[in-house]
């Protein structure tokens, strides 16, 4: 793989690091601002938000820019919104940069998306993808607990100064490491297809099926994710100090799975699919079952990582595979729906919560998509691998 991909990975780390060490922030910044814990919790809602919508819509707007100039224009808005972030007082203000940090964000992973993809070989795009997105996993076993951990120490700003500052180097890499130019000779024009012929490829059923696995294998994933914390103290009745524990396991599994999934989701596909989707599956009816005995919980918990990034690594790469008639607009799709499913699931598993009702519903939840996805991908398991020997 290209060292330019690991640099695009340096920048990917330091946006999953913001996007996913705010829970852990909210009392914090509640308090210095004024406002109450929910209303601090907006951050993360509008966030996620701004990842959907940004995704194609920054995506159409820098679809004629020059790759580097787009990534290094999206990296450095992001670092400028945390830097606004540590110096206002005022909530909106806050809240305002969040909405513009997501939608860089959002922008800066569907280029990088499609950029990673035009880097290797056609039939290398899972590769690629993987490195890519192994930024995300390592924020979650270093970038979080440490961004946590300096939050607690020196307060919430601290943490959002340390990611202004990781985007320095990640911008360097992507001036000093991206081609200019990396995607082939236009096809339809000067500049490549049409905007409009682009979009046109969403029509396409099989993108929208793999694109709606994609999602629906994220929801259930982040669907426990975000909701482990009280499963460890409650459900398990361990102290407080093992949620952190608990988060690093399941970010090394997701690094393995990640991993897996690059060395076998451009050619064996259906291999991944065929055994990681039933696994997956009981492996949350087995958390939802044994989650109340501790070494249970921390061995499923790796495992569910590993097993969620590794099916759900390959159904995106899956994702770039059906696009290649957008090229420039291929990566937003993909971006498009990791988020529709980190943000729906969380919202989906909420539900399950309340008094009576126990801390388990959202692996129950994760559970009944995954054997969503099950009945919708095993029927039609040639159409998750029909492109692989056309790529």
């Amino acid at each position: 793989m290209p060292l330019s991909l690991y640099l695009l990975a340096m920048a990917v780390f330091a946006m999953g690091t913001s996007e996913f060490m705010l829970a852990g922030l909210l009392p914090d910044i509640a308090s210095s601002l004024d406002v109450s814990v929910g209303t601090a919790g907006l951050l993360a809602s509008v966030f996620a938000a701004g990842m959907i919508v940004g995704a194609p819509l920054m995506a159409g707007l820098a679809r004629r820019w020059p790759p580097r100039s787009s990534l290094l224009a999206f990296v450095l808005l992001f670092a400028a919104t945390h830097v606004v972030s540590t110096l206002t007082t005022n909530f909106p203000v806050l809240l305002a940069a969040r909405v513009i940090a997501a939608l860089a964000n959002a922008g800066f992973l569907a280029v990088a998306l499609t950029t990673a993809a035009m880097l290797v070989a056609a039939d290398q795009k899972g590769r690629a993808l993987a490195v890519l997105l192994s930024g995300t996993t390592v924020a979650t076993v270093v970038g979080v607990p440490g961004g946590a951990v300096l939050g607690t120490l020196l307060g919430w700003r601290a943490t959002f100064w340390a990611v202004a500052l990781l985007c320095l180097p990640a911008a360097f890499g992507v001036a000093k490491g991206i081609p200019v130019r990396t995607v082939a000779a236009p096809q339809d024009g000067p500049s490549g297809p049409a905007l409009r012929s682009e979009i046109a490829q969403l029509a396409k059923p099989q993108l929208i099926l793999v694109m709606s696995v994609g999602a629906l294998v994220n929801a259930a994933t982040f669907g426990t994710f975000t909701f482990l914390a009280p499963i460890v103290t409650d459900t398990a009745g361990l102290a407080e100090l093992w949620v952190p524990v608990v988060l690093v396991l399941f970010g090394l599994g997701s690094f393995l799975g990640i991993t897996v999934a690059g060395l076998l989701s451009d050619r064996r596909p259906g291999l991944v699919i065929a055994i990681g989707g039933p696994l997956l599956l009981l492996g949350w009816i087995a958390l939802a079952t044994l989650a109340a005995h501790p070494a249970a919980l921390l061995v499923l918990v790796f495992a569910q990582g590993a097993l969620s990034f590794a099916l759900g690594g390959t159904l995106i790469a899956r994702v770039l595979y059906e696009a290649t008639g957008a090229p420039t607009m291929g990566g937003s799709y993909a971006t498009a729906a990791l988020n529709i499913g980190a943000a729906g699931g969380p919202l989906l598993a909420a539900t399950t919560l309340g008094p009576g009702r126990g801390d388990l519903g959202p692996v129950w939840t994760s559970s009944l998509l995954i054997a969503i996805v099950l009945i919708l991908v095993l029927p039609l398991l040639r159409v998750f691998t029909a492109r692989v020997s056309q790529a």
